[in-house]
């Protein structure tokens, strides 16, 4: 039914796809998919904002790291400008993952 990548074009998947699938494969409505796959979104958000981190062994890590404070310039004025430190979430995929892609 899906079509993940083809040697012409790459295919990405949206928040609607991913839950018909997830339905699919599991047997389950769209609704309980949805929510299972809101749930989950919730969950890695909290936990992330806490300060923790979410690993799933065989698919990958969800964690939180710091970006310092930098200069960087406008690209439409060249003007020379301070961006802000803050935090961002990452995903680091493990082995399981890197090797199937």
């Amino acid at each position: 039914m899906f079509q993940y990548k083809s040697l012409l074009k790459t295919y990405t998947m949206n928040k609607a796809e991913l839950v018909a699938k997830l339905a699919e494969d599991a047997g389950i409505t769209k609704t309980q998919a949805n929510a299972t796959l809101d749930s989950f979104v919730e969950a890695v958000t909290k936990t992330l904002k806490g300060g923790g981190k979410v690993t799933l062994v065989g698919f990958g890590t969800f964690s939180v790291s710091k970006r310092a404070a930098r200069t960087g310039r406008n690209p439409q004025t060249g003007e020379v400008i301070k961006i802000k430190a803050k935090k961002v979430a990452r995903f680091k995929a493990g082995k399981e993952l890197s090797a199937k892609v």
